[in-house]
């Protein structure tokens, strides 16, 4: 895609706010708009393919609770959808650090995942892990409860931030077929629409729960999709950057020479599958970049072997994170890469990680970017 013309707006949520950057094709020079919702923390902030002026975020507070905000010109007003969220047939506990029972509740809505082709359609991942959807634009949610009902459910436990349904693909070569991975319980896949699920955790191994092979239990931080290639998953997990070749049957670990396979955040780059994105973090318990040096890995081979890009990026001194949803594309032709910290910078790459620069700095932490490429 030629850059003339195209504009790009990138949606990023914050613990303070949602901010929406915009710049021409060239993506040289940037406007910043917000804080929209200042003091909320904003964990997602994605718009709809099929409709790219509705935006939808999710807004939650300790005090007030989870909000669903809808925009319909791309983020200059919004307005509260509805925010009926209940867990639908399917009582019972889940455990907890210790092993003791622990209710379901509804925290937090981690995910928006709107339909590729129907704009008023989208999901929602949400902490206790859930999957909602909604038909009408938001107005109203109902929980694909299947996945509860998987069976597995009891076993599933909260990883550090939560039990959190952190991610949603969906395929676009069949509109039954979702994908989504919970921390920590791992990866599933439903070919129905999300009326059945099944675990697909084959070849994933952790060394930190009793049986490391198990069919759940496993810490899936991200997985990531390039839409030409379906059947082909990427994905960060607590430990081990794996791989897929037949939509999740089976994984195999493709960390190759990183520094660490500890991170987040994965992503593939927009025309060319066989290129990914990674960012390494130092451990589970250290959550900064090694050497307090910030790198981005790319693999051009689809793992294996990585090469460090480091241009334009602080190389002393930088002891940011960068969570699960702080990662996104454009698919402007040279690819555009970008990714916030949990220092509030947001980070953006024109040329596919050649060359980097903030792009806006000092924002509360950054807790997701999206990226859409308008026309």
């Amino acid at each position: 895609m030629e850059t003339n013309g195209n504009r790009v707006r990138v949606l990023v949520g914050t613990k303070k706010g949602a901010f929406i950057l915009t710049s021409d094709g060239k993506r040289r020079q940037w406007d910043v708009s917000g804080p929209h919702f200042a003091g909320w923390e904003i964990y997602h902030v994605k718009g709809s393919p099929a409709a790219p002026d509705r935006i939808y975020a999710s807004q939650s507070s300790g005090w007030f609770g989870q909000l669903i905000q809808r925009s319909d010109d791309g983020g200059k007003t919004w307005e509260p959808v509805g925010n009926q969220f209940a867990y639908d047939g399917v009582p019972g506990t889940h455990q907890w650090y210790d092993g003791t029972p622990h209710p379901w509740e509804f925290k937090r809505v981690w995910h928006l995942e709107p339909s590729l082709a129907a704009a008023d359609t989208v999901y929602a991942g949400v902490e206790d892990a859930a999957l909602f959807r909604s038909t009408d634009g938001g107005a109203s949610w109902q929980e694909l409860s299947g996945l509860r009902g998987h069976g597995s459910g009891p076993q599933w436990q909260p990883g550090a931030g939560g039990l959190g349904l952190h991610t949603i693909v969906l395929d676009p070569s069949d509109a039954r077929r979702l994908f989504i991975a919970i921390s920590a319980a791992g990866a599933f896949r439903s070919d129905d629409a999300g009326e059945t699920w099944r675990a697909i955790n084959r070849g994933l191994r952790s060394e930190y729960i009793p049986d490391p092979a198990a069919e759940v239990g496993h810490c899936v931080h991200r997985i990531a999709m390039h839409p030409s290639r379906p059947s082909v998953l990427f994905m960060q997990k607590h430990w081990d950057v794996m791989r897929t070749d037949d939509a999740g049957e089976s994984w195999y670990e493709v960390s190759g020479n990183l520094p660490t396979d500890f991170g987040f955040v994965i992503d593939v780059h927009a025309h060319e599958p066989e290129t990914i994105y990674v960012v390494p973090i130092k451990s589970d318990s250290e959550h900064f970049p090694p050497d307090g040096k910030l790198r981005v890995y790319r693999s051009r081979t689809g793992g294996n072997e990585w090469e460090a890009l480091t241009n334009g990026l602080p190389q002393d001194n930088c002891y940011v994170n960068v969570l699960r949803d702080a990662m996104s594309v454009d698919s402007l032709d040279p690819c555009g890469v970008y990714f916030g910290t949990t220092g509030g910078q947001v980070y953006a790459s024109p040329d596919g990680g050649e060359h980097w620069a903030p792009i806006v700095r000092d924002l509360p932490p950054v807790l997701s970017v999206e990226v859409q490429t308008l026309r």
